[in-house]
């Protein structure tokens, strides 16, 4: 029956993330890429209705931090896991439907689903994934490892006999993989990312300037001075205002920070993902060890798009670093070339009846 439906339905990649989901729809590519947030009347699992529809995305993350006592912004997945069962079904229910209607038109039947997850995650974490995901809509369900997808999404030749490596820097966890036939040779998830750099310039502010801020506000920090190693282009110490909360006074209070001692800041998070690489190598056969020489390693995932990471890890490994093309899309990519070929690879994911 599967092989006669699939000529009515949809058929969705998703890379569920910590901080934002993309969704690619077989045959029209990327067609959604929206935080991963929700907002609910509190003490509830009733979305919020707004003028344009449902609080869910863009919209929700614009009330992160600012909402009322009534409502919450809630981002249901903590280090690439889910952590409220409800709020990400709901979630997953309205993006899957938002990507079904960019097509232009809709499934006869609820659409074959797969979603790339977190290499590291237990079988109560996976079967979350299955139940959220059979429960928002969809017809069949495959999981794809994360570090998979992000090397088949960045182009890496992870089918042939040869060593490929992969580090996907995302927001609620890394992941380190080490490819060769098809398959992950060797596999470290360490759930230090994006969040975790987050959370150590709120710390920086709170320690050297006595202010608050929120997360919204450290992320745009490190997104607009970031950085984690000094690069041969740098320029003068980048300066940016920063506002928030004096902890003292409890008044709204403006400093100036410079990118210097935000790549302080970052140092502890950033060299525990350069730690992780190198226990990731260690492990990696000899022969698999002699390709990583000529081949390096490539980073994909949102971390890749910080300052100097490239010239971090390389100073830490020794090998070539390489940033893969449009890193923010890797995983969602490799899950749509998944989408292609899946009455082929099928046996590669693993799905429901197997989980």
């Amino acid at each position: 029956m599967d092989s006669i439906f699939k000529h009515f339905s949809k058929d969705l990649g998703i890379d569920l993330g910590t901080c934002n989901t993309l969704v690619a729809v077989r045959g029209h590519g990327i067609v959604l890429n929206e935080p991963s947030v929700v907002a609910v009347r509190k003490g509830t699992n009733q979305v919020l209705r707004i003028a344009g529809g449902e609080a869910v995305g863009v919209a929700a993350k614009e009330m992160l931090g600012k909402t009322p006592g009534a409502i919450s912004a809630i981002r249901p997945l903590k280090d690439g896991v889910i952590s409220d069962f409800e709020i990400t079904e709901a979630m997953l229910s309205y993006f899957i439907k938002k990507a079904v209607r960019a097509t232009g038109k809709f499934g006869m039947v609820g659409p074959r689903v797969v979603i790339s997850v977190p290499s590291g995650i237990t079988a109560v974490e996976k079967r979350a994934v299955f139940d959220s995901a059979e429960r928002a809509g969809a017809r069949s369900v495959h999981l794809c490892d994360e570090p998979l997808a992000a090397a088949v999404g960045a182009g890496l030749p992870w089918s042939e006999p040869q060593a490929s490596m992969i580090v996907d820097i995302g927001g609620g966890t890394s992941e380190v993989a080490v490819l060769s036939l098809g398959d992950i040779a060797v596999c470290e998830s360490l759930r230090v990312a994006g969040d975790d750099l987050d959370e150590a310039i709120i710390n920086h502010m709170k320690k050297t300037y006595s202010l608050t801020i929120g997360e919204q506000t450290a992320e745009r920090i490190k997104i607009e001075i970031g950085s984690t190693y000094p690069t041969e282009d740098d320029r003068p110490p980048d300066r940016m205002e920063v506002r928030g909360r004096d902890m003292i006074s409890g008044l709204p209070r403006q400093v100036v920070v410079t990118s210097e001692e935000i790549r302080e800041a970052l140092q502890e998070p950033v060299m525990a993902i350069a730690e992780c690489v190198k226990r990731v190598l260690e492990k990696t056969d000899p022969e698999l060890s002699a390709d990583l020489y000529i081949n390096g390693l490539t980073v994909a995932g949102g971390g890749a798009l910080l300052r100097g990471i490239r010239e971090l890890l390389e100073v830490q490994t020794g090998l070539k670093v390489k940033i893969a093309a449009d890193p923010l899309t890797c995983v969602a990519r490799g899950t749509a070339k998944f989408l292609d070929n899946l009455d082929l690879l099928k046996e590669m994911l693993e799905n429901d009846q197997n989980a």
